[in-house]
């Protein structure tokens, strides 16, 4: 029967679309755009405005700007500790760490820890023989320098800080001895040539202290402090199921505590691990989660925030100077695809449109007579 069509609206219940059947006979609404245009129906109920502007498909998730993870330092150095620097000091390569029995201990760089003493290796001394004794005296074994990975770590670390006349390689040589000394007199120690393994620390690169564990007048053994980076980033947690944004290098948004937004890019996304909190009262289990990192490469755009809250936004799909309605405006046409209920004078009528990106609730429209400023009817 001409004039009797069905319409189909798609409502939005819980981020699902619902397709509600209507019959328009009694509206006179056509099966096509033709018809609809030609028997306008009275305009009822609420409506919509088509706006122009941007649409932006975006995932936005919590954080925390912070130094990282602390890290404590433990010392094996024996004596007590006289001087401990301020949390949030910066230690750079050749600066004390702390003090302990008023002598330095100094961070340097590298990856080998600290396990022995370092010191050119130099011959026993010879027995005593008793008068008269006319034994021959016993083989002198060859003094057997010290050599290693751990030497020539530290050689290359004197070596950054200026001091020279030594080759650097993996013994410790006379010469190396001489540039210790060189070293010990500029840094206000004694000038043993030695190198105590409880002297320095060392680390990858300078240090942030974040904690200090002791106080001067303790023992120096175990934990003293704790440390962190000096640079700051984002650490977020994301549902292991939703990070597939989170890929290394991937941009971002980070907005602020004062509203302002820095860029950022993602660095590392951890594996997925399970929840820290208690399983919840409904017995549902909580799901995996993975931490995302995210460097900041602008340090000075975060002015003197040390740790706060902040939020990540990853923009995946962004469409400017677009033609936008509610989704929920939208109607499931009986011909397929999609319409609007487009408000003319005092009457309605459908016109079938395109639809493009959805993003926060509206949906990008194209289609004849769909211009900025018209308005659609909501489906009541």
């Amino acid at each position: 029967m001409r004039g009797i069509a069905s319409r189909r609206t798609l409502l939005v219940c819980g981020g699902v679309l619902i397709v509600v059947v209507a019959v328009g006979g009694a509206l006179g609404l056509g099966g096509n755009a033709e018809d609809a245009t030609e028997n306008p129906v009275q305009a009822t109920g609420a409506t919509a405005e088509v706006t122009k502007g941007t649409l932006t498909n975006a995932t936005t998730v919590s954080g925390e700007l912070n130094h990282g993870t602390e890290t404590p330092i433990a010392l094996r150095a024996g004596g007590t500790v006289t001087w401990l620097p301020p949390e949030g000091t910066v230690v750079k390569r050749g600066e004390p760490l702390l003090r302990v029995d008023d002598r330095p201990v100094v961070l340097l760089f590298g990856d080998l820890p600290a396990y022995r003493d370092l010191a050119e290796a130099t011959a026993p001394p010879a027995p005593q023989k008793a008068e008269g004794d006319t034994t021959p005296p016993a083989p002198v074994p060859p003094v057997q320098p010290f050599t290693g990975r751990d030497v020539e770590q530290f050689e290359s670390n004197l070596a950054e800080l200026g001091y020279g006349g030594f080759t650097v390689d993996r013994t410790f040589s006379a010469q190396t001895t001489t540039a210790v000394k060189r070293w010990q007199k500029d840094l206000g120690a004694p000038q043993t040539g030695k190198v105590a393994a409880g002297d320095v620390v060392y680390a990858a690169g300078p240090l942030r202290v974040a904690e200090v564990l002791v106080r001067p007048g303790a023992p120096a053994t175990g934990d003293l402090l704790s440390y962190t980076g000096t640079t700051r980033s984002v650490r977020v947690k994301v549902p292991a199921a939703e990070a597939g944004w989170a890929a290394a290098g991937t941009p971002v948004l980070v907005t602020l505590p004062d509203g302002k937004a820095v860029a950022g890019t993602v660095t590392s996304t951890g594996t997925a691990q399970a929840p820290d909190a208690a399983q919840p009262a409904d017995g549902a289990a909580a799901p995996p989660s993975v931490q995302v990192v995210v460097d900041i490469q602008d340090q000075g755009a975060l002015g003197t925030l040390d740790r706060a809250p902040v939020t990540v936004e990853h923009v995946a799909e962004k469409r400017e100077d677009v033609l936008s309605v509610p989704v929920a405006a939208l109607l499931a046409l009986a011909e397929g695809g999609y319409g609007l209920e487009v408000v003319d004078g005092a009457g309605t009528r459908i016109v079938p449109v395109e639809t493009g990106l959805f993003a926060d609730g509206r949906v990008e429209v194209s289609g004849t007579g769909i211009e900025q400023g018209r308005h659609v009817r909501m489906p009541g």
